[in-house]
C-alpha cells in the first residue's frame, strides 16, 4: 500500500464538512439542529455503553434522542450530536481501498439515519444518491 499523509483533526474536520455538504440537499436540510463533532477517539464511557472493547471499533456515534422517540414536551439539555472518530476512521481507511470521503459519508449517513430512525434500505439509497 502506498503511504498517505494522515489528516490532522482540522484537516479531517474540513473533509467531513465537504463530505456533509455533498450529501443530498433534502437529507442535509433535515439535520439543521444536529452538530457534527470530530474527535480522535470515542470516550471510554461510550465504548462501555456499547460493549465495544477496542477504541478502534467505533467509527461514529449519534448522541441524542432520535426523532422517533422525541416528544414536543421533551426539553433536551444538550444538542443532538454526531461524533466522527478520526483515528478509527483513518485506521479503516488505511486497510481498505476506499476514498476517505466515501468512508466519512457512510458514517455520517449511518449516524444521521439513527437520528431520523431510517431503515438500512433508506440509508443505502441516500449513500447511492451521494455517490452518484
Amino acid at each position: 500500500m502506498t503511504s498517505r499523509r494522515l489528516p490532522n483533526l482540522a484537516d479531517f474536520e474540513a473533509v467531513a464538512n465537504r463530505t456533509f455538504a455533498a450529501l443530498p440537499a433534502n437529507f442535509r436540510d433535515m439535520t439543521k439542529d444536529v452538530l457534527i463533532r470530530v474527535e480522535d477517539f470515542p470516550t471510554s464511557e461510550a465504548l462501555d455503553a456499547l460493549h465495544i472493547d477496542s477504541p478502534y471499533g467505533l467509527l461514529g456515534l449519534y448522541h441524542g434522542v432520535d426523532l422517533t422517540r422525541q416528544s414536543v414536551l421533551d426539553v433536551s439539555p444538550l444538542p443532538e450530536m454526531i461524533f466522527l472518530y478520526r483515528r478509527p476512521i483513518l485506521a479503516y481507511w488505511e486497510t481498505h481501498d476506499e476514498a476517505l470521503e466515501d468512508i466519512i459519508a457512510h458514517v455520517l449517513i449511518h449516524e444521521i439515519g439513527h437520528h431520523f430512525g431510517l431503515s438500512d434500505a433508506d440509508m443505502e439509497r441516500i449513500e447511492s444518491e451521494a455517490a452518484g
